[in-house]
């Protein structure tokens, strides 16, 4: 889990940079980052959706609860 403040710029207007994302064997299983012109996402095995972002608090929230679903095998 990484997170940088940066400067507010069109594409990061809330001013963070972030890359949060779990790896099993080897294999990204999820993942949420705001890459360059991507804006806010999440990945999910081989998938890539918009992610609506909130705030860093519903960001870490929606991270961990996906990995527990998963963790747990429901996902």
């Amino acid at each position: 889990m990484k997170i940088w403040k940066v400067p507010d710029t069109k594409s990061r207007p809330e001013g963070l940079k972030y890359s949060l994302v779990y790896i099993k064997e080897g294999k990204r299983i999820i993942g949420y980052d705001n890459g360059e012109g991507k804006g806010h996402h999440r990945h999910y095995r081989d998938k890539e959706e918009v992610y609506a972002f909130k705030s860093i608090d519903s960001l870490i929230k929606d991270f961990y609860n996906d990995v527990a679903s998963i963790r747990r095998g429901e996902a």
